[in-house]
């Protein structure tokens, strides 16, 4: 579709060929960390920064940014309040277990009718997404420095949920 293109390549090339074009400051990156609207990814990365081995999320759309989106409009926040609300709040007790979207989006409601409060939750929806990813790592063989990029990496609340898993995370 975009007329002075000239070869068509998948997102996960794409990926990777975006780390190799952020130039020398981002030459360590080995693993990128791909949260988008409709897919997760970790994609890992050769010394050369090419391709080396990856892995897509593949049930269904509960550890992507659309799945964030819904968790925001089911607590009735916009998705930058969602975000930083996990920040408030050290209580991680809410997990959110399903990996399809529409019985992950049950599951909020459930918790919303319990009486969680909306913080506790969205640390739930965060911690859940970070354990799927944190799967992912471990099925390409995590390898650092990390780059997360995606719509997800402005994220404050998922920066912070991926942290522990990936020691530090670099966003783009």
């Amino acid at each position: 579709m975009f007329k002075a293109g000239d070869e068509a390549v998948n997102e996960i090339t794409a990926n990777a060929v975006g780390v190799q074009s952020l130039g020398p400051d981002y030459a360590s990156i080995r693993t990128i960390i791909n949260v988008g609207g409709q897919d997760s990814k970790v994609i890992r990365l050769k010394e050369d920064r090419s391709l080396d081995k990856f892995a897509m999320n593949d049930k269904c759309a509960a550890g992507t940014g659309r799945f964030l989106e819904i968790a925001a409009r089911n607590l009735e926040l916009d998705i930058e309040e969602f975000a930083n609300l996990h920040l408030t709040t050290s209580d991680l007790s809410c997990q959110v277990n399903s990996t399809c979207a529409v019985f992950a989006e049950s599951e909020l409601i459930s918790l919303l009718a319990a009486g969680n409060d909306k913080a506790t939750i969205a640390g739930g929806v965060h911690e859940s997404i970070a354990r799927r990813l944190s799967r992912l790592a471990a099925r390409v063989g995590l390898v650092e420095d990390v780059l997360f990029d995606g719509g997800a990496a402005i994220n404050a609340g998922m920066i912070q949920a991926l942290e522990p898993s990936f020691v530090q995370v670099t966003k783009y």
